[in-house]
């Protein structure tokens, strides 16, 4: 009986929704139907262009019309720049920026400071040579390398503030530079070397032999063949698979540091990829590119950025919200042309060109950062040498010492953070603190731009880092300029200050 009553129950029919094919003829059989008709129909369903289920996605033309439109709106600004101001480029001065023959001085300081920047690298050389032979301790060894590295960062900075005359602005900013960089390279070389000095130390025996030393050659050499085996053989890029490797302490040499030095690298190793030989087209545009990007961008910087910094002094000074945004706005537009000229002319040609004559392999410079979504991928693509030196030497040591990557991220920033002070106040002898909040500023924006990334897209999160690179940069040269007319002039003067 249970089964005679189930029965009906397992018997009902269900209908099934009309599949896509099915609809599709219905439509079909529709439009034959309609355009079987005597008044000629000449409509069907269709979206309009603009509307998000159209599936059109072709907008060149729209790209195309947005960059005419920029190249009308620059050109305008060029050819009022010229009528306001007339031609202001003057290539003779550029030489006595750099020397600073310009303000009086015939010392050339400048020159004298680049000059002297060899003494910190050979004494962190000798120092090396005195832990490798084990005539300084490690413990003295340190401090001496901390002495030396804090000595050369100091050294610009007492030179530029004590002497009155002979600097110029480009010139003293160069120099930052440079010292700068050698701070980097140098901590890379001792702490490289320390790591040396370390594994060394492991591969003894108590009997003071080295152990496994002949082993672990052996697999180095066979790791690189079998590398060379694999790297492509295009443009002379290819890597030379004969020479030997280099061993700790056979790297401390005059010829090593200064090759390390030169290199387009702020991380030191004992043995660079090296490529064949030098590829001489590929040299001459880089040269070609050095030279004519170093003329855009002197000619941007005398032609359109002083009068637009001169400009924007008063309005800034009297708090004038309105004139000085639209000052703002208009030094936005040259500020962020030669930034990218100066992005394009050091990471692209001027370090291909020292890599091409170093016979250096590794050309990896910068990432396709204008792409980032958010300003965490930014910082991580768009300048990779200080990038890797940054996670190689400062994040990764931070971490294995205990602490968050927390921690090691805004001890990351706050050493970033200081060198940005350092390029800006020193140079101009204001020290203020507005580029280093500047780049402390980079920590909660990087998390506003993680959630507009996450929340409204991708393309929103792209557009808040080109607006932090576009507004950011002219506003902190605003906020300089002004306190460093208040600083050495005095705000009676900030009138005489502002004519072009």
């Amino acid at each position: 009986m249970a089964e005679d009553r189930s029965e009906p129950e397992t018997r009902v029919r269900y209908r099934r929704a009309k599949s896509v094919t099915r609809a599709e003829e219905i439509q079909m059989a529709e439009k034959r139907a309609r355009s079987s008709q005597p008044d000629k129909p000449c409509h069907r369903p269709r979206d309009s262009l603009f509307s998000w289920t159209s599936d059109f996605n072709n907008f060149t033309g729209f790209i195309n019309w947005g960059f005419l439109l920029l190249g009308i709106g620059g050109f305008r600004l060029l050819l009022e720049n010229f009528i306001k101001y007339g031609i202001r480029v003057d290539p003779r001065q550029w030489f006595l920026f750099l020397s600073g023959s310009n303000n009086g001085g015939t010392e050339c300081p400048s020159i004298v400071l680049i000059l002297y920047s060899t003494v910190p690298v050979i004494l962190c050389l000798l120092i090396e040579k005195g832990l490798a032979v084990e005539i300084i301790a490690h413990g003295p060894g340190m401090v001496f390398h901390v002495v030396n590295l804090m000595a050369m960062v100091l050294m610009p900075m007492v030179v530029i503030h004590v002497k009155e005359s002979g600097f110029s602005l480009v010139g003293a900013m160069y120099v930052c530079m440079l010292y700068a960089m050698l701070f980097l390279k140098l901590w890379s070389y001792v702490q490289v070397n320390m790591w040396c000095r370390t594994s060394r130390r492991r591969n003894v025996n108590p009997q003071g032999r080295m152990r496994r030393q002949s082993l672990s050659y052996n697999n180095l050499q066979a790791t690189k063949a079998k590398q060379n085996a694999k790297l492509p053989k295009d443009n002379g890029d290819e890597t030379n698979g004969g020479t030997e490797l280099v061993q700790y302490p056979d790297n401390l040499n005059l010829a090593d540091v200064y090759y390390y030095i030169l290199a387009p690298t702020l991380c030191y190793e004992l043995n660079f990829p090296r490529t064949q030989r030098i590829r001489k087209r590929f040299l001459i545009k880089r040269i070609l590119e050095v030279v004519v990007g170093c003329q855009v961008v002197m000619s941007l910087f005398q032609q359109w950025m002083i009068p637009s910094v001169k400009n924007s002094l008063i309005p800034f000074s009297n708090m004038d919200v309105a004139k000085a945004s639209e000052r703002l706005l208009k030094l936005a537009i040259p500020n962020h042309l030669m930034w990218l000229c100066f992005f394009y002319l050091s990471f692209h040609s001027y370090l291909n060109l020292m890599g091409e004559l170093l016979h250096f392999a590794d050309r990896n410079f910068y990432g396709d950062w204008w792409n980032s979504n958010n300003i965490d991928t930014f910082w991580r693509s768009w300048n990779l040498p200080v990038h890797r030196w940054a996670v190689r030497h400062l994040y990764i040591p931070v971490v294995e010492m205990g602490y968050s990557k927390t921690v090691a991220s805004i001890t990351v920033f706050f050493i970033s953070a200081f060198f940005h002070e350092y390029l800006v106040s020193v140079p101009l002898k204001t020290f203020k603190i507005w580029a280093f909040m500047g780049m402390m500023g980079q920590i909660p924006l990087s998390a506003l731009s993680r959630i507009v990334e996450v929340r409204c897209g991708a393309r929103w999160g792209n557009i808040i880092v080109w607006a932090s690179l576009i507004i950011g940069q002219p506003l902190c040269i605003m906020m300089y300029y002004h306190d460093y007319v208040v600083t050495h002039f005095g705000e009676a003067l900030i009138n005489d200050y502002s004519v072009v």
